[in-house]
């Protein structure tokens, strides 16, 4: 195994723990004025998914500790951007920002930050880590396993997350 590899591993656990202690304290302040949670059916199961691609990796990497593509390089370079515009997403919606699917009735949907362009780009991001990740340390079973698993989860996520906005907020004029 790499020395990138933990390196970029034990900064991406820990940048997720943290993005989970933002998402309470966020959690709290909705639900203090007034938020509804929508989808709490599948969380459990998206928690479960994205803690079993870590195992998935860490594993994968371990038992194969294939040597870094060529183009590793490239891979790291994407990877790096998308960390850049996963900050720039959170920070677009601030106290809005949630790891489960809050909706706060009444409220104007924000559309700024990458929000102006696309309705949903930080799963776009989450999407293409899931990808870039596994493939920067040829972690093939788990590039394709977990992108499957994510389009499957967001097939579910998303028209959830939709429907809560168009029910519950201004979302259809603003988008």
């Amino acid at each position: 195994m790499s020395g990138l590899f933990l390196i970029v591993f034990i900064i991406v656990v820990i940048q997720r723990l943290v993005e989970l202690a933002v998402a309470k304290r966020n959690e709290r302040w909705m639900l203090g004025q007034g938020a509804v949670e929508v989808g709490s059916t599948h969380y459990k199961w998206m928690v479960l998914m994205h803690t079993a691609f870590f195992v998935s990796l860490l594993v994968e990497v371990l038992i194969f500790n294939r040597p870094l593509p060529a183009f590793w390089g490239i891979l790291l370079a994407i990877f790096l951007l998308m960390q850049v515009l996963r900050v720039w997403c959170l920070s677009s919606l601030g106290k809005f920002w949630n790891t489960k699917i809050l909706i706060l009735p009444g409220a104007n949907v924000q559309k700024k930050g990458p929000y102006r362009w696309i309705r949903h780009p930080n799963y776009v991001i989450v999407t293409t880590e899931l990808l870039v990740l596994p493939l920067l340390f040829n972690a093939y079973v788990t590039a394709g396993l977990f992108f499957i698993l994510n389009l499957w989860m967001l097939s579910v996520r998303i028209p959830a997350e939709e429907r809560a906005l168009r029910e519950l907020t201004d979302y259809n004029e603003v988008f």
